[in-house]
């Protein structure tokens, strides 16, 4: 994985400090990496480095509303509403994303591009507002880096070339 801090397809126009824009490269192709974004039982692998939200009713269809579900803590019920904008297999998936009642709804925008051997990730999380939006950001901002960093290629790691987890892997989809 090589990380890199620009990308000219999914960099938006104008950013706020506060939106979230992070672009990886692995050494895999676009398809596999679709199928990690996309698929209900790998998704909890990486997300939070494996500890994190299970999507649930989630299917990569414009319209459908879906919820990551994660362990609650202090100030935050573990649910985050979502709702997919758009979809563009296997390049693009684009999706609401509302963590409480009081926070901003963002958006999230998945791009894969290919590039040389492998993939060119974007992952851009947009739409924070004031101080409060501000200081949820950084604190996604933190978790995506560790999730994209360590997470992304540990599953991609046990996955064949269908995307599919390779017999005898550790990681164990969750119901």
């Amino acid at each position: 994985m090589t990380t890199t801090t620009t990308g000219k397809a999914a960099a938006p126009a104008r950013r706020s400090t506060s939106d979230i824009h992070l672009v990886r490269e692995y050494p895999h192709s676009p398809e596999k990496i679709w199928r990690l974004l996309v698929d209900p039982a790998l998704i909890p692998l990486w997300t939070s480095t494996g500890q994190g939200g299970r999507p649930v009713g989630f299917s990569p269809v414009v319209g459908t509303r879906f919820k990551y579900v994660a362990k609650p803590m202090p100030g935050w019920n573990g649910i985050v509403e979502c709702e997919v904008l758009e979809v563009g297999e296997p390049t693009l998936l684009r999706y609401t994303w509302l963590g409480g009642e009081k926070d901003d709804l963002t958006t999230v925008t998945n791009l894969l591009e290919p590039h040389g051997r492998g993939t060119r990730f974007t992952w851009d999380h947009t739409g924070f507002t004031g101080i409060g939006g501000f200081i949820v950001s950084r604190v996604l901002n933190r978790v995506r880096k560790k999730m994209l960093d360590v997470g992304f290629p540990a599953v991609l790691a046990d996955l064949d070339d269908e995307g599919k987890l390779r017999p005898g892997s550790s990681l164990k989809p969750k119901p």
